[in-house]
């Protein structure tokens, strides 16, 4: 199993200014060397994620798929983690230099299973409860971006729950915007077919996380579902967040419409500064995209989705995309926020902005 990176040629620029800055942007970027996961010797004083995967992915070729013929069939598999005790909230502590376990993530072991039957049976194994956190990735995120970032959220909200991350073939590049979106739309039965052996047995549910582009593919996923009659699955989801979603508003409001009741709890994460989503919207029309609304009357007619604002706890990391889990602040409040509502003294808001007083 390789995880690798890879170069690019630069592409030539277009006449228009705006078009230009954004192209050369977007050169600049992924021409920058891309880090990827790599194995190093356990350390005693680190701690380990087990994350159980599902990706549709090239085992043998875990880098960048722009350019590619994207793979066929599903795969099962987990890889080790390991979380460096200096590990500091929010952060992906990736190697400056040689791995060290001590001071970076790192890969501890990796098993490939032959289905999914046989990883979700060692994931009950490994960890109790039948309701299991499936992960979506976004847009521009290699195999080793979506187990590393899963793997920081893991430990920064102590989860306890099983989780399965869903990787698909993204091109892991950001001149692959267009290849993205064809993605999500080519992994649909796929990720259909994982949540459906997910939630197979009496008692099983799955609550979906999805960030970015990936709460494109969420949301088509559970419209083909509807469509398909497919009530047994729909009602086996115990709760949808959509985090920082790249989806167009009328988009999101006609896949609701079809859904028609949305599982619950339903929350969609935004923030009126990511500037990963402006960038979107200027790829897609120079519209906001559903993880940038500042109002709930631009969901007028959608039924039971919660909206949760983290403008004010953004720090820049990342151009704001991922506030909810990669602000130190943004953890903290959500933390408050989850351990109140298990205990029954606050419920989410249908419409919350947050601030470091929240």
């Amino acid at each position: 199993m390789t995880f690798h990176s890879s170069t690019c040629g630069l592409p030539r620029s277009g006449p228009c200014r705006i078009g230009f800055v954004f192209l050369l942007s977007l050169v600049l970027i992924s021409c920058a060397p891309r880090q990827a996961a790599e194995r190093a010797a356990p350390s005693p004083a680190a701690s380990i994620e087990r994350i159980f995967v599902a990706t549709e992915l090239d085992l043998r070729d875990l880098g960048r798929m722009f350019g590619k013929t994207r793979p066929d069939g599903l795969k099962f598999l987990h890889v080790d983690v390991s979380i460096p005790p200096t590990h500091k909230t929010g952060n992906i502590e990736w190697p400056e230099g040689p791995p060290d376990a001590n001071t970076d993530f790192v890969i501890t072991g990796t098993e490939v299973y032959k289905g999914a039957d046989s990883m979700i049976g060692a994931m009950r194994r490994a960890t109790p409860g039948r309701e299991t956190m499936v992960f979506v990735h976004g847009y521009n995120n290699t195999f080793s971006d979506a187990v590393y970032r899963f793997a920081q959220m893991r430990a920064d909200f102590a989860a306890q729950n099983p989780g399965v991350v869903f990787s698909w073939p993204s091109a892991g590049d950001p001149r692959g915007y267009a290849y993205d979106r064809d993605s999500v739309l080519y992994s649909r039965d796929g990720f259909q077919r994982v949540l459906t052996s997910l939630t197979r047995q009496p008692g099983e549910r799955v609550f979906l996380l999805a960030h970015s582009m990936g709460s494109q593919l969420v949301m088509e996923t559970l419209r083909q579902a509807a469509l398909r009659g497919d009530r047994h699955l729909l009602d086996r989801i115990s709760g949808v967040v959509l985090m920082s979603p790249d989806i167009d508003p009328d988009v999101f409001q006609r896949q609701a419409e079809t859904i028609g009741q949305l599982p619950q709890p339903f929350m969609i994460f935004v923030s009126r500064q990511d500037k990963a989503l402006s960038l979107a919207g200027l790829l897609t029309g120079r519209k906001p995209r559903l993880g940038r609304i500042d109002s709930p009357d631009q969901l007028e007619g959608v039924k039971g989705v919660r909206v949760i604002d983290f403008t004010d706890l953004g720090d820049g990391e990342g151009l704001n995309h991922s506030v909810a889990v990669t602000s130190p602040a943004a953890i903290s409040v959500l933390k408050g926020l989850i351990d109140q509502a298990k205990r029954g003294t606050r419920a989410f808001e249908d419409y919350m902005v947050l601030g470091d007083g929240s």
